[in-house]
């Protein structure tokens, strides 16, 4: 599992850059199967990227063109999969996104995750032996009627807000 550190990230993309050339030999972060997210008006920038839920939305893929991997990665077959959006309407978190008819999340880059090595902050860490997963169950119903981008803007405020909060508490 890639755990993200909030308080480390920059918003540099670093990560978003690796991901996106690694897999598609470009550099284009719409291309990234991680997300970086500066969300000024808050003071956060952190990257967004699948979490490996416990409730696992995405599955209800109709065509069955979703799979789990060995370390629990999403892996999409793209001979099977219609883009018909029905994933990426079930992320409560934002981290599937179809762009040119493509799926985009996280594979783990087959195990050794680029972005890591790209984050010279030390922000995103891989934790392939993690078997805690998180439930996003309550996120979901906040999220259901929202796009992937304001998923995505929901979640990152959520968590950096809680972030902030215990660090504050810390200090106080």
């Amino acid at each position: 599992m890639i755990r993200v550190e909030l308080s480390k990230c920059t918003g540099c993309q670093r990560c978003e850059t690796a991901c996106s050339f690694v897999h598609t030999g470009r550099i284009n972060n719409f291309l990234a199967r991680i997300k970086v997210l500066n969300l000024y008006e808050s003071g956060l920038d952190s990257p967004l990227v699948c979490v490996q839920c416990k409730e696992r939305y995405c599955m209800s893929c109709p065509e069955d063109a979703l799979s789990l991997g060995k370390q629990g990665q999403v892996i999409v077959s793209p001979t099977l999969c219609t883009s018909c959006g029905v994933c990426e309407k079930a992320c409560p978190i934002g981290a599937i996104e179809i762009f040119n008819k493509i799926v985009y999340v996280c594979d783990l880059c087959g195990g050794k995750p680029k972005c890591i090595e790209a984050c010279t902050e030390e922000a995103i860490t891989f934790e392939p032996d993690t078997i805690e997963q998180i439930s996003l169950a309550d996120i979901k119903k906040v999220t259901a009627k929202m796009n992937p981008s304001q998923k995505r803007h929901f979640y990152i405020k959520r968590i950096g807000l809680k972030a902030k909060k215990r660090r504050d508490q810390a200090f106080a």
